[in-house]
């Protein structure tokens, strides 16, 4: 366990750092998360950690789940990897391959959270406490225990939804997570992008 002050990023910090190990740090200047965006928040607002683990598939998805069971049960998964408290965004999951290694990185919003967003208002010490053993099960599950327990947990699935595919936009009923990971919506495999639900006219 590395506890650092001040970082540019948890993931930079953890990129030459064997499996196994975990950094946590108070404040991010340049946190990052999906496709390039940035990820800010105030000095000792969150939890800003990232685990090294094995690579694997699944491994977002595994660290989505132990997040959201570590945040407690109201918690759930919106696809890909985001976490959602009283259907507003509580923090996210970003793993990036590098090598033989994946870089984890978990952010969720605890005492502060931007316009829109949630705070679960937790403490920071005694949510990696419950985090760590979470994160080293899911890890460690094989690939149907996975996206089970993902299906269970998902703000996604059943919910009719438009996915933004660069210039191309994708709607209909968001029916299951395949093994893989990859999105089904309207008999459609997605692997990627931004989801929204589509309210229906009232």
């Amino acid at each position: 366990m590395h506890r650092l002050r001040t970082v540019s990023s948890t993931q930079d910090e953890a990129a030459s750092l064997p499996v196994g190990s975990v950094v946590v740090a108070d404040n991010q200047t340049a946190g990052r998360g999906r496709q390039g965006r940035s990820w800010e928040a105030p000095p000792g607002s969150g939890l800003f950690a990232t685990f090294v683990l094995p690579p694997g598939p699944l491994v977002v998805f595994a660290a989505g789940v132990a997040a959201a069971e570590s945040c407690g049960p109201e918690v759930r998964l919106k696809w890909p990897n985001d976490l959602m408290l009283d259907d507003r965004k509580l923090g996210g999951v970003l793993a990036e391959i590098r090598g033989k290694k994946a870089l984890v990185g978990i952010g969720i919003n605890l005492t502060w959270a931007p316009p829109g967003a949630a705070e679960l208002g937790a403490d920071r010490d005694a949510l990696l406490e419950r985090l760590q053993p979470l994160v080293a099960r899911w890890t460690a599950a094989g690939p149907e225990a996975i996206i089970g327990r993902w299906r269970e947990l998902s703000w996604t699935l059943g919910q009719q939804v438009r996915v933004e595919l660069g210039g191309e936009i994708v709607e209909g009923l968001a029916e299951d997570i395949a093994p893989d990971g990859a999105l089904v919506v309207g008999g459609r495999r997605v692997i990627a992008g931004d989801v929204v639900r589509v309210r229906p006219a009232s």
